[in-house]
């Protein structure tokens, strides 16, 4: 440990043995709050708006006299002005990072690390505490250092930093709320407003429906990237939609995020990094460890690819050794590590998944994606052919969950009533966000639609002879077809061919069921038509959702003609002319049950 002799801001620090994760178990009930601030900074415990802890991470002026380390402390911050005070502990056993390097506080709160240049030091929300926030509700828990800051780039980079600070200390409130076992983590993906026009409709869609809520607010928002499409200069219009959350919101970059003016790939991020924070971290909330990549590599002049540098895997290999084995791990990447919309392409998965895979071994993990606008919910033991003809991998050995777009389709289709497109994605799902419920290790997904309460999870429609016909004249007019008339009536010459009752199932998977009754009759269980069992996607209007694409083919957008949640029922060759209805019942792999009904009618 260097010395402090000579810091202008020396302060003095009660070393009182207190350890990070879980540590609320030990403070004496003055110090636990019923919200995420400490009583004694006088907030209420009423609404976010409220409670909200705000601050900053103190960064003392320098320079250091020790410019090869950066040091400082993690300390209870019961006051909530953001600098440690005489009676304010230090806090033992807490991570913090400088990107690469990994270590934990020692008994007063203290910690020290290598330093270099275009580095960004973090800490590790512990269990039991909040980091601060600041007005936009982003979560502050980060110094990038530059010292000469970024090269000229069209929307800014980082400011020059100059030599160290003396020291970079950061504040934490105890909370309640992030101790509990039981959390609610919010997962939005891919916002990507390309004009002010589109970050509106993200303001009455998903952000809306956000500020209805309070869920989620000792876990936060996580936005998985693709934060904005290319215009940087939207940041400050998403912090303003964050500035409308009821929780902590932290982001991670994605491909639409970046300095395309960069002259090099250690450049590339530096204006997402001084608008909104770091490109890897990790935080802890109850028993889960959340740990979040930037899975976008983007050497100037060619394409991005979906990869880890080896500062990032290094960090990722010091980062995880110190969790103990017992903790949840959620991983959360822009690109997925894999998936099924793009199975075959080194470009859209990770590169070093069977090395992320090894250093998850033995654990209790999920991991999170955006990227592809659509949703997937990928189960332990799914395969598909491109992952073991392409990445060498035979099957998954955790959950892997796509988690959709808050953007939908790149907010397009028709314009709704309620003032924003239609938007389905490139699987028919519709827009919304994904929510984690955590209790304890144990992990249900909850994926709630744009503008709808949590019971619509699923679209019917009928795939007939007449609308795969049309389906094939129309496919190479996207955006320009005529409308598909009469969806919903089938002649008795369609039902003489093959007919199938459809259901797009958004969360189905694995281990999930869907069954049908018809006017009444018995149930009788759907096909799945992607089984996951090791096959290639299957494509076409024979495996397409007419739902989604009837609206696609004539409005514009992705065409939802591939889909690993699609079930479908044949229906039978001689149902009588006139009225008929279907009611459809699907069952996830946690046992939730949600039921809607259809009604079609036969013709002669």
């Amino acid at each position: 440990m260097k010395s402090t002799a000579n810091r202008s801001t020396a302060r003095w620090v009660r070393t009182l043995g207190l350890t990070g994760g879980g540590l609320a178990l030990a403070l004496t009930g003055a110090l636990l709050p019923s919200a995420t601030a400490a009583p004694g900074a006088g907030q209420s415990t009423g609404s976010w708006a409220e409670s909200a802890y705000r601050g900053a991470v103190d960064v003392v002026a320098g320079p250091d006299e020790d410019q090869e380390t950066i040091d400082g402390v993690v300390f209870v911050d019961r006051d909530e002005d953001s600098r440690q005070d005489r009676d304010e502990r230090g806090l033992r056993g807490v991570t913090v990072s400088n990107g690469r390097d990994v270590t934990t506080t020692d008994h007063r709160g203290r910690y020290e690390l290598p330093a270099f240049d275009n580095m960004t030091v973090s800490v590790t929300q512990p269990s039991g505490f909040q980091v601060p926030v600041d007005d936009d509700n982003v979560a502050q828990f980060y110094y990038h250092h530059l010292p000469e800051g970024s090269p000229e780039l069209r929307y800014g980079g980082l400011e020059p930093t100059g030599p160290l600070p003396d020291e970079v200390n950061f504040p934490l409130a105890t909370s309640r709320l992030t101790g509990s076992a039981e959390q609610h983590c919010l997962i939005g993906g891919d916002i990507q407003p390309y004009d002010r026009d589109e970050v509106e409709y993200a303001r009455k869609g998903a952000f809306t429906d956000l500020a209805a809520r309070t869920d989620y607010t000792g876990c936060g928002a996580l936005f998985i990237g693709d934060v904005v499409g290319d215009d940087l200069s939207l940041y400050s219009e998403i912090r303003e939609l964050t500035g409308m959350l009821n929780g902590p919101a932290r982001f991670l970059p994605g491909n639409h995020d970046l300095d395309f003016d960069a002259t090099s790939s250690e450049h590339t991020f530096d204006t997402y990094r001084a608008k909104l924070g770091p490109e890897y971290y990790s935080y802890d909330v109850g028993r889960a460890h959340v740990v979040t990549l930037n899975t976008v590599e983007y050497p100037v002049g060619d394409s991005y690819t979906g990869s880890l540098d080896e500062r990032q895997l290094e960090w990722l290999r010091n980062d995880l050794a110190r969790v103990p084995k017992d903790r949840l791990i959620v991983i959360a990447a822009h690109i997925p590590l894999l998936d099924y919309a793009d199975q075959d392409s080194t470009k859209h998965q990770v590169a070093q998944v069977k090395e992320v895979y090894e250093l998850l071994k033995g654990r209790e993990a999920i991991a999170l994606g955006g990227h592809t606008h659509s949703l997937e919910n990928l189960r332990a033991g799914d395969s598909l052919q491109g992952w073991s003809d392409v990445m060498g991998v035979d099957e998954l050995p955790f959950p892997h969950i796509t988690a959709g777009a808050i953007s939908g389709d790149w907010y397009s289709g028709v314009l709704l009533p309620e003032g924003y497109p239609a938007a389905l994605q490139r699987d028919g799902g519709q827009p919304g966000v994904l929510t984690l419920d955590i209790a304890g290790t144990s992990v249900e997904e909850r994926f709630t639609v744009r503008g709808e309460p949590d019971t619509h999870q699923m679209a019917l429609g009928v795939n007939t002879p007449r609308y795969r016909e049309w389906f094939a004249a129309h496919r190479a007019d996207a955006g320009e077809a005529p409308e598909f008339t009469d969806p919903l009536v089938v002649s008795q010459a369609d039902l003489a061919g093959t007919t199938w009752l459809t259901t797009n199932f958004w969360m189905g998977s694995t281990g999930s069921t869907v069954t049908a009754t018809l006017d009444g009759g018995e149930p009788v269980e759907a096909v799945r038509t992607q089984p996951m069992q090791g096959e290639a996607p299957k494509v076409g209007a024979e495996w397409s959702d007419p739902v989604a694409a009837q609206q696609q083919l004539v409005h514009g957008g992705s065409i939802a003609e591939r889909s690993m949640h699609l079930w479908r029922l044949e229906l039978p060759a001689d149902l009588a002319t006139g009225s008929h209805t279907a009611e459809v019942t699907a069952t996830d792999v946690h046992g939730r049950t949600f039921t809607e009904t259809l009604t079609f009618e036969v013709t002669d």
